[in-house]
């Protein structure tokens, strides 16, 4: 059996280095655990990055996948897919939209959602009207349209030029987003929580603002829930905590509880204005990946798991509240439900990579931002565990400082 070394000798030779990887070789997940190659266990915190929502191989979703593979894996969007209609009325039916767009990952969605906003904005005020409005330290993602719609220079560096049309405006500052606004603005689009920005939740009323702004300007709003979406808040979607709707909403990560999966959700007006030929996915809403997004739909909204998220949420911030207190170099405990972040005064790699030693993982996001993103079916006595682990990671580091 080959040991982890052995598996990262080989991965070095042939992966793309684009991922800093951390020496473990994942090969097995239960619940809020994984294992390695060598037989360590871990307690996972940071979930696939907020992908593993039911925690690792739920049984509900690993058995609709084993039905549906035996029966129908792929078949062209030309043709009905039950599955896929059944997914659609879910998210329909729990949330402000009226049709659905599926694709297979967040990056897709908020390009979907990108050409949506510009098609309807050319039938209705005419092509001039294209720019869209986003928040500095946003994350949208990774392909060239993503990142020129990403308030991070950092991500475009590299790859300019970037595809114009895009403003940044600083996060939570409404007066910055009504002097940004043009006869060129179509759309403002954000991140109801940023996540990779360094987990910041916007002051309150903030998106209510927003909301009342692109009414006034006639401008569409679309939220990025492809983080902190489908009940990582507490609510299952982020923008119901703030009693607003967007007109567009974009999911991803955890909506099939760990297979690949994308969606764009929309209010009938706009999108009526994708037809057929404006827009298309060879694999988005294919048999599998929806027949999983439904069992895992069904487990957030009948089996108790929004409200373990809201408890946990907030016993989490408690214990990491009273951890900070500890130590010199913590600061602010901030994010919402089971996205929460620990401000730190030093770089976060570190600790995280002690942590992974002594069995959690969590990630360090901006540089200094420790992110804690559990399943939402984690336990008090996990929450409690992971608290140990990281106290000793902390003392260690408060002792050599």
């Amino acid at each position: 059996m080959s040991t982890s070394q052995d598996w990262i000798t080989r991965g070095d030779q042939h992966i793309t280095t684009t991922y800093g990887r951390y020496p473990l070789v994942a090969v097995k997940g239960e619940g809020c655990w994984l294992w390695d190659a060598d037989g360590n266990k871990y307690l996972d915190f940071l979930a696939g990055v907020a992908v593993n929502n039911l925690g690792h191989c739920h049984p509900k979703v690993v058995e609709a996948l084993q039905r549906q593979a035996a029966t129908l894996i792929h078949c062209s969007n030309y043709y009905h897919i039950p599955s896929q209609i059944e997914l659609a009325e879910i998210l329909c039916e729990h949330s402000f939209g009226d049709r659905v767009f599926f694709c297979n990952s967040g990056a897709e969605a908020n390009e979907a959602a990108m050409k949506l906003v510009r098609k309807y904005s050319a039938e209705k005020h005419g092509e001039n009207r294209f720019e869209v409005i986003t928040a500095l330290a946003s994350f949208h993602g990774r392909t060239i349209g993503t990142i020129s719609a990403t308030g991070q220079d950092a991500v475009r560096k590299g790859f300019t030029p970037v595809v114009p049309g895009f403003k940044y405006v600083p996060f939570g500052d409404i007066d910055a987003m009504r002097s940004a606004i043009s006869p060129n603005t179509c759309a403002v689009m954000l991140e109801p929580v940023q996540g990779e920005g360094g987990v910041n939740v916007p002051p309150e009323g903030y998106l209510k603002a927003v909301r009342q702004l692109c009414d006034e300007q006639d401008l569409l709003l679309v939220f990025d829930e492809v983080q902190v979406g489908c009940g990582r808040t507490g609510t299952l979607f982020a923008y119901q905590h703030d009693e607003i709707a967007p007109d567009i909403m974009t999911l991803a990560k955890a909506l099939a509880g760990g297979p690949p999966i994308g969606a764009m959700v929309a209010t009938e007006e706009v999108a009526a204005t994708f037809v057929p030929g404006t827009h298309g996915s060879t694999f988005g809403g294919n048999p599998l990946m929806t027949s999983a997004a439904v069992a895992a739909m069904r487990c957030l909204l009948d089996d108790g798991v929004l409200d373990n998220c809201v408890a946990m949420g907030d016993y989490l911030r408690e214990q990491l509240e009273a951890l900070s207190s500890r130590f010199s170099f913590a600061g602010a405990v901030r994010g919402r439900g089971l996205i929460l972040g620990l401000q730190l005064e030093t770089p976060g790699a570190d600790i995280v990579k002690q942590a992974m030693a002594k069995g959690l993982l969590i990630n360090c996001t901006a540089g200094s931002v420790l992110r804690f993103v559990p399943p939402l079916i984690v336990s008090r006595e996990e929450i409690d565990q992971a608290m140990t682990i990281l106290g000793e990671v902390l003392s260690e580091v408060e002792k050599n400082r």
